[in-house]
């Protein structure tokens, strides 16, 4: 009965929050609408966008600023005065996108459009729903007169995708002022369906190292019709052989642990077994390596290497005089570079084999996992969605995150846009986000920057 109540209690809210949705849902169609991919795409025209919709709202041009380094590449920061009694709360989303071309899609995928349930367009999951609410929730305590206890920062951004001009890491290096922050939040947690139910709302609190290496083996080569056994191409070839059978060591840390732990009372039998057993200190081995046989576990589990390029030869009629891989490591917080390129030297077995860094890793330490924060999203996912479990995460990708942890500005990853897991098409084909989700998802975030700053 208590959970009938609860349902039909928020059933009530969402259906009288038309305007909201309404304005949610504007935003979000102008964000789509704009082409922010790298080739020939505007983060500024974006930015600028939103700039007017929150002066039109009301704020003071002082607190609502374009800037960047490139014409193209501006972010937005705005800020919401509060009270001052604790230091602000930063709400991160990226305004670029990966690139779509028209012919590859089923729809135009800069042309926002509602269909079968669903919101299309490019940026619809990663990251315009999200920059879409956060501009909504301003708009909407301005409406209501809300006073928040600290001042509440909106920071889009450009290049998380890729590019030259990431706006956080710009932002940190000459505008640190405009962003600090207690903590923020950003994308990054995972909110699942799977089989038409919801299963968990992750909070993403750390994430892995992207670290690419070049492997290269050179010789003198020769005319094919005289092959010696000292071929770049084998060389390389049976080093990576050597590779694909290593795996690195099983490490886990305070998010992991408790991913694991949360993540048992969601299934039954050997797999939640070994979710229990992996959990404990020391952990249990044999489930370790039972767990180890799914992917998305393994690179929970363990820093990872793959072979992802491979380039070799220069004629059909010549022997190889030189051999070159690219290996993608993603890389356990708390490992090193340094370390993982000593081990691939080890296992490679030739020193024939040379291994260079593709650029710097920039290390990234997992955020506490913060009870004022945790119980926060744990108590209204449960007034949104009664029964489904919040759980803390390590994404095997990478985030924005990253560049705040590092700044000193723990960062916790969480929208509460439900996906099903089985279809998620974030930098895929068709991407596209459910509307019912989209807008239980503002409501969501809504209520927890409130609860966060009250």
């Amino acid at each position: 009965m208590v959970r009938l109540i609860s349902v039909l209690i928020v059933l009530a809210v969402l259906a009288d929050d038309s305007a909201d949705n309404q304005l949610a849902r504007d935003i979000f169609r102008e964000l789509i609408e704009i082409n922010t991919s790298d080739s020939i795409g505007d983060t500024t025209k974006a930015a600028q966008a939103m700039a007017v919709r929150l002066k039109d709202a009301g704020f003071p041009d002082a607190d609502v600023q374009v800037l960047g380094p490139h014409d193209r590449k501006g972010n937005l920061v705005a800020r919401y005065r509060g009270a001052g009694r604790r230091k602000p709360l930063l709400l991160v989303a990226h305004l670029d996108v990966v690139e779509a071309l028209r012919d590859d899609w089923s729809v135009d995928p800069f042309k926002f459009l509602e269909k079968d349930g669903f919101f299309w367009g490019r940026g619809t999951t990663d990251d315009k729903a999200m920059a879409a609410v956060w501009v909504a929730t301003f708009i909407r305590y301005r409406q209501q007169q809300f006073v928040p206890d600290r001042d509440l920062i909106i920071a889009l951004t450009a290049d998380e995708e890729g590019g030259d001009y990431n706006g956080v890491q710009w932002l940190l290096a000459n505008h640190r002022e405009l962003i600090d922050a207690e903590y923020a939040l950003n994308e990054g947690g995972e909110s699942q369906i799977k089989e038409g139910k919801y299963v968990l709302n992750a909070v993403q609190s750390s994430e892995k190292i992207y670290q690419s290496f070049r492997l290269e083996t050179r010789n003198s080569g020769g005319h094919s019709s005289r092959p010696v056994k000292d071929n770049a191409i084998y060389r390389l070839a049976e080093g990576l052989t050597r590779l694909s059978k290593y795996q690195f060591p099983i490490k886990l840390n305070e998010v992991t642990t408790e991913y694991y732990k949360r993540m048992a009372t969601l299934y039954s039998g050997q797999t939640a077994a070994d979710m229990r057993a992996v959990a404990k200190n020391p952990y249990d081995r044999a489930a370790a390596e039972r767990l180890s046989k799914s992917p998305y576990d393994n690179a929970l589990l363990r820093t990872t290497c793959v072979a992802t390029r491979l380039e070799a030869g220069h004629a059909d009629n010549a022997l190889p005089q030189t051999a070159r891989a690219i290996v993608n490591c993603r890389i356990l917080p708390g490992d090193s570079s340094s370390e993982v390129r000593s081990t691939l030297i080890r296992v490679l077995q030739d020193p024939k084999i040379s291994v260079s860094a593709i650029d710097d890793a920039t290390p990234s330490e997992p955020s506490p996992l913060k009870p004022e924060v945790f119980r926060a999203i744990e108590k209204i996912t449960t007034e949104i969605w009664p029964g489904v479990p919040v759980v803390p995460s390590m994404s095997t990708g990478a985030t924005d995150g990253l560049f705040l942890r590092n700044a000193g500005i723990p960062t916790y990853g969480v929208s509460g846009f439900f996906e099903d897991v089985e279809d998620t098409r974030a930098h895929g084909r068709d991407e596209r986000l459910g509307v019912k989700q989209f807008y239980e998802g503002r409501e969501f975030l809504y209520r927890l920057v409130k609860a966060l700053s009250s």
